[in-house]
């Protein structure tokens, strides 16, 4: 069965899960590598290095933001045109997301690293730590080439029907940057440094790994230099703009969050927050695992004309999404002492105290949080850009921001960070009635293409 068949012809519930487990699994691998790398620095580095690298996640969002605006443009676009039998420009849309992440990876790190120095400048990070973060820094920033160029490979494996070798890739270098750390960080007791080795190992064997797509015969996608148009990039990166406005939002929210942090707090601070970030971090990365079956299914339905079959894997995403948040509801509400003491040994007492606080403030964020991203996801699929671009603004830009400087002048310092589950709470509202809108808006025929 081909990948197109499998889309638009085979029975919906197998069909979705055969897109969403794969993906779900393989970004919760990815969450995991992230954490335990969190876990070995925290608890044998203590919580200054894991601060040190939790204030660089600004940074990284950005570079992450920008491919994942690439891939899921790209994909989308790419989806639409194999939905329609148009072979060529899916390949030339392929090729040109491949290039454009090369492209700017490259040009960022050349840029940026012999200059970290203002980085961290610009994102506030205390003298203390800046010669771990330098440490880190400079051996990452070039893994990013690595690690962002195969994101944007992993997305279009799965949009061509091979979501197991992409998920297959995903878990190979998450377990191997897992392995790495254990051995570099608690068996060989070395220095921050091989945190980031580690990651940028583990991510060379994911690369090697998709690079065998091209040598499946029954692939769709062709990388080819013929028939590049810049047109079509531009409007690939705009349909995936509000995925690069959910993205960057988050590091634009950390680092709001960091700054008010550090006003009155420390590097105990930082590292308690972090702590809680994990945990939105990991919930996001479930939710988009959902999501991205979503890009694929609908995108593809759409360009085949199959509208019935879009209402029905919304519903069950929808499904899927409560399900997943209600568990990590429960994760929280019961042991949060568990999660915070996974990262950090008894004798960082203030910053577990501080993580035990934070959980307590954002865990509301996973109700609504979800279902924003799954709206957000549906308005790019069918090519809204506008509605999935104001969901994305709200829910992690404006109203986080707006809510959170408001809250720390009327509130204590350490409470400023509830406005983070009101800003979601809001945004769910926003989203709710942009796509009543919209549904009202079509024609009985085409009701919504949902």
């Amino acid at each position: 069965m081909t990948s197109q068949t499998r889309t638009t012809d085979a029975p919906i519930i197998p069909t979705f899960f055969y897109f969403a487990i794969p993906s779900l699994v393989g970004l919760l691998a990815i969450s995991s590598a992230s954490i335990v790398d969190g876990i070995f620095v925290g608890r044998y580095l203590g919580a200054g290095a894991l601060a040190s690298i939790n204030l660089l996640i600004p940074y990284f969002t950005f570079m992450f933001s920008v491919c994942l605006m690439i891939a899921i443009g790209g994909t989308v676009l790419a989806g639409r045109y194999i939905g329609e039998k148009k072979q060529k420009k899916a390949n030339a849309i392929f090729s040109q997301s491949l290039l454009c992440a090369g492209l700017f990876t490259v040009s960022m790190a050349l840029l940026v690293t012999p200059n970290s120095e203002y980085l961290f400048e610009a994102l506030n990070a205390p003298p203390s730590i800046r010669p771990a973060m330098d440490s880190y820094f400079g051996i990452m920033s070039y893994c990013l080439i690595i690690q962002l160029s195969a994101m944007v490979l992993y997305y279009f494996v799965r949009a061509d029907g091979f979501p197991v070798l992409a998920t297959t890739a995903l878990i190979i270098g998450a377990l191997t940057n897992i392995a790495l750390d254990v051995l570099f960080l608690g068996y060989l007791k070395l220095g921050i440094e091989w945190a980031a080795w580690a990651t940028t190992l583990a991510q060379c064997i994911q690369l090697a790994i998709l690079l065998c797509f091209f040598t499946r015969k029954h692939r769709t996608l062709t990388f080819t230099l013929r028939g590049l148009k810049l047109k079509e990039s531009a409007r690939a990166l705009i349909n995936g703009f509000s995925e690069f406005i959910n993205e960057i939002s988050v590091g634009i929210v950390i680092f709001t969050v960091h700054w008010l942090l550090l006003i009155e707090g420390d590097d105990a601070a930082i590292a308690g927050f972090s702590i809680a970030n994990y945990v939105l971090f990991i919930s996001m990365m479930a939710y988009y695992g959902i999501v991205d079956a979503i890009h694929i299914l609908v995108s593809q339905n759409l360009g085949a004309g199959h509208i019935r079959r879009i209402r029905q894997f919304m519903l069950l995403a929808a499904i899927t999404i409560i399900s997943v948040s209600s568990v990590l509801v429960i994760v929280c509400t019961l042991y949060p002492h568990q999660l915070s003491q996974l990262f950090l040994s008894e004798a960082e007492d203030v910053s577990q105290q501080r993580a035990l606080l934070y959980i307590k403030i954002i865990w509301p964020c996973l109700l609504f949080s979800g279902l924003n991203v799954l709206i957000s996801a549906y308005f790019t699929a069918i090519q809204k850009p506008i509605q999935s671009t104001v969901i994305a603004l709200s829910r992690g830009l404006l109203l986080p921001v707006l809510f959170l400087l408001t809250f720390s002048i009327y509130f204590k310092q350490k409470h400023f960070l509830t406005a983070l589950p009101i800003a979601e709470f809001v945004t769910l509202t926003v989203a709710i009635t942009l796509f009543v809108i919209h549904q009202k808006r079509q024609k009985p025929s085409s009701l919504a293409y949902v």
